[in-house]
C-alpha cells in the first residue's frame, strides 16, 4: 500500500508518498504561498529527481490538484495512476477532548474538527481546508486524521487541569492538551523496542525550534510540557515557555503591546531569539557562544536548564526513569545542548558518556550513557510522517 502523508498549514502543504511494503519514501514535496500570489511547488523523488512548479494556488484545492499532477509527472513523479494511493493520512493539530486516537475521516469528524477551530485558530482552518480539498480531488481514497494531541489524552486530570475555576474548564475546555504527540508516540515506541520491553519509564525530549518533553509510562503519556497551546513549557526558538502571567500583563503595559498582540509577542519574539538578540537557530547561537557572545551562551544555558528541570520533575512523576531520550532537530544534532542538560545528573542514576555525545554521527540511534548507567540516555531520530503512515494503514485495514 502506498500512503500519502499530508501536513497542511494555512498557506503551505508538505507531503510525502510512502510505500508501506518497506516503509520507503518515494517522494516528498512542499507547496508554498497557498492563497497568495507567487505560489510554488518543490518535489523531490527518492532517487533525486526534482520538480519545481511556479503557479498560484488560490485555495488548498488547487494545491492538491498540483500535488497530484506532480506525483503523476512521467519524468519526475513516482505514480502512474492516482489509484495507486491506498490512503491519505492528514496531520491535524487539535483533537480537543473529542478524540482519544486517530480516526478515519467522515463528515462527522470534519464537523467536530470545525467545532474545535477555536482551540487552534492558526492551524486548524488549513488542516480542515486541505482535508475537504483532498476528499474532493481524490474521491474514494480513504483518509485518516492523525491528531497532534491525542497521544497526550492519557494524562490524568491532576496533570492536565489548571488551577482555575472548574466551571471554566467545563464550559471552555481550558486545560493542558500537549502537542508534538505524533513524535512522542513514535519515539517512545521505538525506544521500547530498543529496551526490549513496553513496561518502561521514558522521558522523551523533543527539542527543536518548538520543543516539548513528555513523561511516558508503559507506552502512555502521563504528563507533557506544552499546555493549552504550544507556548507553555520549555524555552524555545522564539517562544518564551513558562512565564508568570502577571509578568505578561506588566510587559504589555510597559511595552505598549496591544492586548490582541501579546500572545504573538510571546510566540514570535521571545525564547532564544529574544534572549540572544541574535537568532532563534541553535546552530547560530552555538557558533556565537564559541566566539564569546555572552547573550548567545545565556540563551543556550537557559534552554538546557529548563530541559533539565523538566527531566527532574518527570523523574519524580514516574518514580524514576529507565531512559532519557533526545529527538528533534536540536535533540538529535546539538551535542552542546545535550552536554549542558546531562551534566550533574548522577543523582538519578545517569552515567553520562561525554565522548559518546561528541562523537555521535548525527544519524541513527545513539547511546550517550555508559554501560553501567542505571538510566539509559539515547538519541532516537523521530519520523512523524512514518508514524502518520503507520497509523493510517492500521485504521484503513480495520475499516
Amino acid at each position: 500500500m502506498k500512503i500519502l502523508v499530508i501536513n497542511a498549514g494555512s498557506s503551505s502543504l508538505k507531503y510525502q508518498l510512502i510505500d508501506m511494503k518497506d516503509e520507503s519514501v518515494l517522494l516528498k514535496g512542499l507547496c508554498e504561498r497557498i492563497t497568495f500570489s507567487g505560489g510554488r511547488l518543490v518535489q523531490k523523488t527518492a532517487d533525486g529527481r526534482e520538480l519545481i512548479v511556479e503557479k498560484d494556488m488560490p485555495t488548498h484545492k488547487e494545491a492538491m490538484e498540483l500535488v497530484l499532477k506532480a506525483m503523476l509527472d512521467p519524468e519526475k513523479g513516482a505514480l502512474k495512476s492516482i489509484s495507486e494511493i491506498g490512503a491519505a493520512g492528514h496531520r491535524v493539530l487539535h483533537s480537543g477532548e473529542d478524540f482519544k486516537h486517530s480516526v478515519v475521516i467522515d463528515d462527522e469528524v470534519i464537523r467536530i474538527c470545525e467545532k474545535n477551530v477555536d482551540l487552534g485558530p492558526l492551524h486548524m482552518p488549513g488542516n480542515i481546508a486541505c482535508i475537504k480539498s483532498c476528499r474532493e480531488v481524490m474521491p474514494g481514497v480513504p483518509m485518516v486524521a492523525v491528531f497532534d494531541t491525542t497521544f497526550h489524552s492519557t494524562m490524568p486530570p491532576k496533570a492536565y487541569m489548571y488551577g482555575i475555576p472548574y466551571e471554566v474548564y467545563e464550559e471552555y475546555k481550558v486545560r493542558k492538551y500537549g502537542f508534538h504527540g505524533t513524535s512522542h508516540k513514535f519515539v517512545s515506541q521505538e525506544t521500547a523496542k530498543i529496551l526490549g520491553t513496553e513496561k518502561c519509564r521514558l522521558i522523551i525530549c523533543h527539542l527543536g525550534n518548538g520543543s516539548s518533553i513528555s513523561a511516558v509510562k508503559d507506552g502512555k503519556c502521563v504528563d507533557t510540557s506544552m499546555g493549552f497551546t504550544p507556548l507553555e513549557g520549555l524555552v524555545m526558538g522564539t517562544r518564551s515557555g513558562d512565564i508568570d502571567p502577571a509578568a505578561v500583563d506588566y510587559m504589555r503595559v510597559k511595552l505598549g503591546i496591544p492586548a490582541d498582540e501579546v500572545v504573538n509577542f510571546l510566540n514570535k519574539k521571545c525564547g532564544m531569539l529574544g534572549i540572544s538578540g541574535l537568532s532563534s537557530d541553535c546552530r547560530d547561537l552555538t557558533a556565537a557562544a564559541a566566539e564569546g557572545n555572552e547573550r548567545a551562551a545565556l540563551a543556550l544555558e537557559m534552554t538546557a536548564y529548563r530541559v533539565k528541570k523538566y527531566i527532574g520533575s518527570y523523574a519524580a512523576v514516574l518514580d524514576g526513569a529507565d531512559a532519557i531520550v533526545f529527538t528533534g532537530g536540536i535533540g538529535e544534532h546539538s551535542p552542546y545542548i545535550r552536554n549542558l542538560v546531562l551534566q550533574d545528573m548522577e543523582y538519578m542514576g545517569v552515567e553520562y558518556d561525554a565522548q559518546a555525545n561528541e562523537a555521535y554521527p548525527h544519524a541513527g540511534i545513539g547511546v550517550l550513557s555508559k554501560p553501567t548507567s542505571k538510566v539509559k540516555v539515547l538519541i532516537v531520530p523521530t519520523n512523524e510522517e512514518l508514524s502518520i503512515a503507520r497509523e493510517t494503514r492500521e485504521l484503513v485495514k480495520k475499516a
